[in-house]
């Protein structure tokens, strides 16, 4: 499978194909790797990439790599959308809860207008406190959660748009 991405912002191209990935970045030297993957729950998985494992959860726009977390987009080049109209810029997104926990701050109120990685929400799991951030610029549309809730992985917190 061969797909445009962007991460942060920087274009790349990513090939993966039966256990192994060709990731190349605009400007750097390609990076080629064998994996191997085992999903953990919905949207969380197990990746191991030589002889280092990471935790990593995806959802809609966010990816979180070892409770760090990046703004992915991704572009199928046989997809009809243009890279240029596709992806997190457009309409509408929820920002669902990346795993399980409780809700421990709130961090905006509908109708604020936000731009891209402020913080949204700080939920609380495994003992450890993780502060969602905007994967872009909008306005907050509807807030579905409030603090000291207990929200499941892929519960939508909020809409943005």
């Amino acid at each position: 499978m061969k797909v445009e991405i962007a991460i942060e912002g920087r274009a790349a191209k990513l090939d993966v194909d039966s256990g192994k990935f060709r990731y190349e970045r605009e400007g750097a030297e390609a990076i080629e790797r064998e994996y191997s993957i085992a999903p953990l729950g919905p949207g969380s998985f197990s990746v191991l990439i030589g002889e280092r494992s990471y935790d990593v959860v995806a959802s809609r726009g966010v990816v979180r790599v070892n409770g760090r977390e990046f703004a992915v987009e991704v572009f199928d080049p046989r997809g009809l959308r243009s890279r240029k109209t596709a992806g997190v810029g457009e309409g509408r997104i929820q920002i669902p809860a990346m795993m399980p926990g409780k809700v421990v701050r709130v961090l905006v109120q509908e109708g604020d207008e936000i731009e891209k990685g402020a913080g949204l929400v700080v939920v609380e799991a495994m003992k450890m406190q993780n502060e969602m951030k905007s994967p872009k610029a909008g306005r907050v549309v509807e807030v579905k959660t409030r603090p000291n809730a207990t929200v499941a992985a892929g519960e939508v917190l909020m809409v943005i748009e």
